[in-house]
């Protein structure tokens, strides 16, 4: 039983009923007894337990002679000399194993607390055991009975000690074990029959000689067997039995791993120091626990079935990861690898464990796989992180209906212009604080990513209905409107958000991240710092949206785009003066496609860069023709837009200057339209870049006036020759005196600048009287044509002196 170790409880208990039995024995025992008889007895009993045991089948323990002793000392000494017989005998073979004070106390309480059993149970039923030489049947029944009842409590303390061992049920698999203890008891007994009746022939004087005798050869006996086995494992290591140890001790004791000998139960055989420091216990404080102690609870099972395959044979060794508990408290990983061996003298297994502390590794590693799935910016979950609890959510929400969840897609509105104007610094800050509130807005469960830029991404699961959502959502823009203070600077902003709802039909989850962009989208279309929600409409909306940028691009490879001219006239002498360059798509499937669907998707895909250079070059080309077949008096002038993408090319000049060089143009017949926002987005740059298009000798013109956020004390620096007037403005002149004043203004102003001006949107007659009253000088619009392709602007000049002129005449004159 010296092999196992139990519970603290359960041990302090035994050792309490050990006590007590001897109290009570010393109290009832006689005390006019002869001692001498019962010490030599004790010795003798001493002798041959620590030299002759037998094996129980299945390495669960040996059977030592003890037990027989005791049954012997209750025949010829009596009940209570027993017991004390038993608890003396116990203790001093478990001090002399070198057992602590703890384990000697209980050693010898489970003998004494088996004999007090064995002894008042046959005081109870038979009133006592005869004494030797009866030999009735009653005898026999009692001192069998006595047996049993020593074997079933060594084999119930061997069985708790197996169990604590290996974590299972006390009585598993423990038949074997206590068959062979009662057999061996039964034997013990016949024995102990067979010895109280010789001593009770031979007398006790002949009976101490013989035992003192006996009790000396049987420890010589034993030394010289230890002698003998020890022989051959001397003879076959060289005759270095005494350096061997050394060496070994040595090596184990100084390794740079933490080593241990552990035994089946998990006691510590044997510590060295890497170990000890690894785990920050002194040797004395680790050999006093056991290895269950230490290892971490969460990976206590894996390792006791890994040495449950050890011992069974199923491998040879055993290597994994796993986590010690320091005596400070915190975790020690470690590479723990197990093997079994067996003593080279009594063939017992035990486990010799290497345990290498890898706790800075799976540090490291764990940082790793963090910054693997989080944004080293803000700390939040990235992308890919945000899709596994996507795809856990969307996995629920299938299995059940009523497990509801909704992604938030956010983008900052015109997070350019602060990372533009304040710096990235500014920017990140930004970036971050943003982070922190949207924590401190929602429930600790609700997952927060950025997915890069200034886009966040939020999963609210676990939601009741769509009301909650939109809650969320305006929580959201409340918080983010206040101001950020960010390096002694007050920054506001506000967000863009599209909120995409679970449903039956999404079965990807980039389906419903990609239906939230899209609601964020729409958001920012619709005057941005606001929330939508994805409906059916905007994934065909963006369907459609994405079909036009595919054929956009194959349009300008298939030469599917073409230029028309619209007339510009002068007011004064309703002659031709120019036309402005239009450019039009005609899809080979769906036919002409507006201007206002497809210009947009140029500008934001960058293409209106090639489209608007091919504008360019063929308005030229086709000016120049006209300039050599219909020449007219003055020249006429052709109008060509250039986008704000165009604008803010770097080799713009270079480009249009090559056109004009290729096309042959004379630079005073191209006229340059640009928009307000365009100039004013720089306006040093905007100017330098004029100065440079205006000394190739050609003119430039503001489109859409009056519509931007341009300042006239800018208007006098720009280079410009003409200032359009947009057709808002026209259009509503009758209707709005507000609008026909705003129209003057423009006039007057042009007029002090030394500009002409061009009214677009003129449709009426009504219109051209009033345009002329206030000193415009040109007008373009469906009043005069519609844009014509080549051939009809062709014909337009040709029958430029038209009946029109006449219809204006008859007006005026009413």
């Amino acid at each position: 039983m010296d092999k196992y170790r139990f519970n603290q409880k359960f041990m302090q208990a035994v050792i309490a009923l050990g006590c007590a039995a001897v109290g009570v024995s010393l109290y009832y025992w006689q005390m006019a007894q002869p001692v001498t008889p019962v010490l030599v007895l004790a010795l003798s009993a001493m002798a041959a337990s620590s030299v002759f045991s037998f094996p129980v089948p299945g390495g669960l323990g040996r059977v030592f002679l003890l037990d027989t002793f005791v049954l012997l000392a209750l025949l010829l000494f009596g009940g209570e000399a027993a017991i004390l017989f038993a608890a003396v005998t116990s203790a001093g073979l478990s001090a002399r194993r070198g057992s602590e004070a703890t384990r000697v106390l209980f050693d010898a309480s489970v003998s004494a607390v088996a004999a007090a059993l064995a002894v008042w149970t046959l005081r109870l039923l038979f009133g006592g055991l005869p004494g030797p030489g009866t030999y009735s049947l009653g005898f026999f029944q009692a001192l069998f009975l006595a047996a049993l009842i020593q074997a079933a409590v060594s084999a119930a303390v061997t069985i708790i000690g197996e169990s604590y061992k290996i974590q299972q049920s006390v009585w598993s698999k423990r038949g074997t074990l206590l068959v062979w203890t009662v057999v061996a008891q039964l034997g013990g007994a016949v024995a102990a029959c067979l010895a109280a009746h010789l001593v009770s022939a031979m007398g006790f004087a002949a009976f101490i000689t013989s035992a003192a005798a006996g009790s000396i050869l049987i420890f010589a006996y034993g030394k010289n067997l230890t002698s003998a086995k020890a022989e051959p494992a001397a003879a076959g290591h060289g005759g270095s039995l005494k350096e061997s140890p050394e060496r070994f001790r040595s090596a184990f004791d100084h390794a740079a791993i933490g080593m241990a000998l552990v035994s089946p139960e998990g006691r510590w055989l044997q510590v060295n120091r890497s170990l000890c420091n690894l785990l920050g216990y002194t040797e004395r404080e680790l050999m006093a626990t056991d290895y269950l102690k230490v290892i971490h609870p969460n990976d206590l099972s894996a390792a006791l079935a890994n040495i449950k395959d050890l011992m069974k044979g199923k491998v040879p060794s055993c290597q994994i990861e796993k986590r010690y508990v320091h005596k400070q408290g915190h975790e020690v990983w470690a590479l723990w690898s197990a093997s079994l061996a067996r003593d080279g003298f009594s063939k017992s297994p035990h486990l010799i464990f290497q345990i290498q502390n890898i706790t800075d590794r799976k540090q490291a590693e764990e940082r790793l796989l963090h910054d693997a799935f989080h944004d080293a910016l803000t700390g939040l979950p990235n992308r890919a992180l945000l899709m596994d609890h996507l795809k856990l959510a969307l996995a629920r929400s299938q299995r059940n209906d009523k497990a509801m969840f909704a992604v938030i897609y956010l983008d900052l509105d015109r997070f350019k212009i602060i990372n533009d104007s304040l710096g990235h610094m500014i920017g990140d800050q930004l970036l971050v604080g943003i982070a922190r509130r949207l924590e401190n807005s929602l429930r600790p469960g609700d997952t927060i990513a950025r997915l890069g830029g200034d886009e966040f991404t939020i999963l609210l699961e676990d939601i009741q209905d769509r009301g909650y959502v939109l809650q969320i959502a305006e929580r959201i823009q409340k918080e983010l409107s206040a101001p950020f203070s960010l390096s002694g600077r007050e920054v506001f902003t506000t967000v863009s958000i599209g909120i995409a709802i679970s449903s039956k039909e999404y079965e990807q989850t980039e389906d419903i991240l990609r239906d939230a962009d899209t609601a964020m989208y729409r958001a920012k279309a619709l005057g941005k710092a606001r929330y939508e929600i994805f409906d059916k409409g905007m994934h065909d909306r963006a369907t459609k949206l994405l079909q036009l940028e595919t054929d956009l691009r194959r349009a300008m490879e298939r030469d599917e785009f073409f230029v028309f001219y619209q007339p510009i006239m002068s007011l004064e002498t309703d002659g031709l003066r120019g036309f402005e360059a239009l450019v039009r798509w005609r899809h080979p499937e769906k036919g002409f496609i507006p201007p206002s669907d497809f210009i947009p998707v140029a500008e934001e895909t960058g293409m209106i860069v090639q489209l608007g250079e091919y504008v360019l070059r063929e308005a030229c080309r086709q000016m120049r023709k006209w300039e050599v077949v219909l020449p007219s008096d003055p020249p006429l002038f052709m109008s060509v837009n250039l986008s704000v993408k165009q604008f803010s090319q770097p080799g713009l000049v270079e480009t249009v200057d090559a056109i004009l060089r290729e096309t042959q143009l004379d630079p005073s017949n191209l006229k340059l339209e640009i928009t307000e926002s365009a100039v004013m987005e720089n306006v040093e740059t905007a100017t330098e870049l004029l100065g440079r298009l205006r000394a190739l000798g050609l003119l430039i013109s503001m489109d859409d006036f009056g519509t931007g956020y341009s300042s006239l004390s800018h208007l006098r620096r720009f280079p410009i020759n003409t200032l359009k007037i947009d057709r808002s403005f026209v259009t509503q002149m009758a209707d709005d005196e507000e609008n026909a004043e705003i129209v003057r203004t423009i006039i007057g102003l042009a007029q002090n600048l030394g500009m002409d001006v061009v009214a677009e949107g003129v449709e009426t007659p009504a219109q051209v009287l009033t345009l002329k009253a206030l000193g415009c000088e040109y007008g373009q619009g469906y009043f005069y044509s519609k844009p014509l392709d080549y051939q009809r602007a062709e014909q337009f000049i040709c029958e430029t002196y038209s009946p029109l002129a006449t219809v204006l005449e008859e007006l005026e004159t009413l």
